[in-house]
């Protein structure tokens, strides 16, 4: 069994950088590849694009991560989303190292 996970998505690079980096400082967490989603109704958004940050680490150092990183990204852009999951099951794992960010 893996470490915990925390998933933020919010709109932007940038922000997902911010937020990211206020995570890295909060915990002691571990970062994956971030994603992206562009999503249908990109133009009617804040920012057209969405990116996920993901940690990894404790329960307790996850969740101390995505609280800054959601902090942070709220004095950007906005957060759409978050979630820790305590215990990924292994298929979820495998889809935790995919990212949209090296395709086109």
């Amino acid at each position: 069994m893996g470490n915990a996970v925390g998933i933020i998505e919010v709109f932007g690079l940038v922000t997902a950088f911010m937020a990211c980096d206020a995570g890295c400082k909060a915990a002691n967490v571990t970062v994956e590849a971030f994603d992206r989603n562009k999503p249908a109704n990109a133009d009617s958004l804040p920012v057209p694009l969405i990116v996920t940050v993901k940690f990894r680490g404790s329960v307790v150092d996850v969740r101390a991560a995505v609280e800054a990183a959601q902090e942070a990204a709220n004095q950007i852009s906005g957060v759409i989303t978050t979630h820790v999951i305590a215990a990924p099951d292994p298929a979820v794992e495998k889809m935790l190292a995919l990212s949209g960010l090296d395709k086109n």
